[in-house]
């Protein structure tokens, strides 16, 4: 009935009868290699990049769909902020896709989690709902509620690089115990510095995961994570 009253147009291109068209998830350009071993940056050459070189990450490896640019931008803008949950269903599908497509492996899902407070004032966990049609496509047990998001933190939007890392610290515990030896696949919509991603997945390794990889769908230029 609500379709038929209010039917649905692409977020993106604004054509009417889906909310994410198969004309604009065409256009995703999927981020392929070569590709940071570690991080999952495009760069020129394989191996790691100068960043994971110099670093020590709690992450086995972090792959990303594409970039923040249109149409994904929009299609998770719209998502996480004006309650069309409906879209977590194709790009659950591009998530499943993508995760096909580069043969990686994993025991079972764990989204990234919102504070209670934040889960409250939006009504849903848009990680949830990304992971939980990952899960169905690819077969993997979604484990929710194994992290929690003890600190309510303030929004990362708007932070420095460092005001991130330092905004997350501490923030997360888990409430698993039975993930002794498990190879576990952290989901989140967008990654900007990764701060949060190795806040989960140190608290992940801490309680036993033998490895913790990252999915998003999509993750911020290196202009994007300078502004």
């Amino acid at each position: 009935m609500l379709d038929l009253l209010y039917p649905p147009r692409c977020v993106a291109c604004g054509r009417a009868g889906e909310w994410l068209c198969k004309a604009c998830i065409q256009t995703i350009p999927t981020l392929t290699s070569p590709l940071c071993v570690h991080c999952g940056e495009p760069q020129s050459h394989p191996g790691l990049c100068a960043a994971c070189r110099r670093g020590n990450s709690q992450l086995a490896g972090l792959r990303s769909v594409s970039y923040h640019f249109s149409p994904l931008r929009e299609a998770i803008h719209t998502l996480k902020y004006e309650g069309t949950r409906v879209l977590a269903q194709p790009l659950g599908e591009v998530l499943a896709h993508y995760w096909q497509e580069t043969n990686l492996s994993a025991d079972l899902i764990v989204p990234v989690p919102l504070h209670p407070a934040r889960l409250r004032e939006r009504g849903y966990n848009q990680s949830l709902l990304l992971a939980k049609e990952l899960g169905a496509r690819v077969h993997l047990p979604v484990w929710d509620g194994c992290l929690a998001r003890v600190r309510n933190t303030p929004a990362q939007v708007g932070l420095s690089r460092e005001e991130r890392w330092e905004n997350v610290q501490d923030a997360f515990r888990c409430r698993e115990t039975a993930l002794q030896g498990k190879r576990v696949l952290l989901i989140d919509d967008v990654m900007t510095t990764g701060a949060t991603l190795e806040a989960c997945a140190g608290t992940l390794a801490r309680s036993g995961a033998q490895e913790v990889w990252a999915l998003t769908l999509a993750r911020a230029a290196r202009s994007q994570k300078a502004s």
